[in-house]
């Protein structure tokens, strides 16, 4: 049981690590039916339930987390997303008619999960949510949370936009009712002491986002930096800000192998980094200690694995474990 020591080590070292919604690589599989039930030979059954989308590269290192997770225990780990909040919290109906041992799942929208979340609860099952609404996560009846506070997240942009200079900031949603977003164009806004404007695109049509911000930044010549909130769309505003002959400094959140090829190159000033990875895995660790012991972790709050900003000082250590997909 060496390797169960040396996790639950790490799992209670997270809330002082403090380093640091989604598309472009191939995010986990929507598959109908979530959970399979309790594994054989008394091995413990979890289902990871995430609202990433297919070909999703953010939430590819979620489940690569969550997976590892389950190898390195013994757990049998079942990964499911669905990008509808509605398919999704179906998805987690079915992990408790399923009598999984445990629930991990991310809440975009939390009040469309919420029945679905309070009706594992009820059924015994305990519940880890990740990534997004870990405000509303005991209140549901979760025994904890990880992630990154994402107004926290957001003030931490803004406060490295303001450092560069940026006074007149878009910040770009790309995916319309997710609360988390929202917050990180709120958090960015305190720091630079003043509004931001925001734009909303879809995720799933990335052309299309491209063009909506090259008009954004044709209309108002002013705009010096553009803040996306997805690596995907750090891309396309990258390519966006070339197209409308803008000098604007874009900044994103999250990683990918082309934001980390953006950062090295200069089209990308820097990316707030969430470390996924540690949102798949350390749910599964948590779980695990709560089945066989009880316990559990962050005294009620979350268990926080960002922000951390990943810029030309630091992003050729950081490559290669992207490419690894653990970052």
């Amino acid at each position: 049981m060496a390797a169960p020591k040396r996790l639950l080590a790490l799992v209670l070292a997270a809330p002082l690590v403090l380093a640091a919604c989604t598309t472009d690589g191939g995010g986990g599989g929507g598959g109908e039916d979530a959970g399979s039930g309790t594994a054989a030979d008394g091995e413990l059954a979890f289902s990871v339930i995430t609202h990433g989308s297919a070909g999703d590269a953010f939430w590819d290192v979620v489940q690569n987390g969550a997976e590892a997770a389950g190898e390195d225990l013994g757990i049998d780990v079942d990964y499911q997303s669905d990008g509808d909040p509605q398919r999704q919290a179906q998805l987690i109906d079915a992990a408790v008619n399923s009598d999984v041992d445990g629930i991990v799942v991310s809440m975009a929208n939390p009040d469309a999960l919420q029945e679905s979340i309070e009706g594992a609860v009820e059924a015994g099952i305990p519940v880890v949510t990740i990534n997004s609404g870990g405000e509303r996560s005991a209140e549901f009846g979760a025994i904890g949370h990880v992630g990154q506070d994402e107004r926290i997240a957001g003030q931490g942009a803004g406060q490295r936009l303001a450092e560069n200079g940026a006074e007149n900031v878009v910040c770009v949603i790309h995916e319309a009712g997710n609360i988390g977003l929202e917050q990180r164009c709120a958090g960015a806004a305190e720091a630079l002491g003043g509004d931001i404007s925001t734009v909303q695109v879809d995720i799933n049509d990335l052309q299309g986002a491209q063009s909506t911000i090259t008009s954004q930044l044709q209309t108002d010549p002013t705009i010096d930096a553009v803040l996306t909130l997805n690596s995907a769309v750090a891309a396309v505003a990258s390519d966006a800000a070339a197209d409308a002959g803008s000098d604007a400094q874009v900044a994103t959140f999250d990683l990918n192998e082309d934001v980390i090829g953006g950062i090295q190159s200069g089209d990308i000033a820097f990316a707030v980094d969430q470390q996924q990875y540690e949102q798949g895995y350390l749910p599964v660790v948590m779980l695990q200690l709560y089945a066989e012991n009880l316990n559990t972790v962050g005294g009620g709050r979350p268990v926080l694995t960002g922000p951390g900003i990943v810029d030309a000082d630091n992003v050729d250590a950081i490559a290669d474990l992207a490419s690894a997909g653990t970052r």
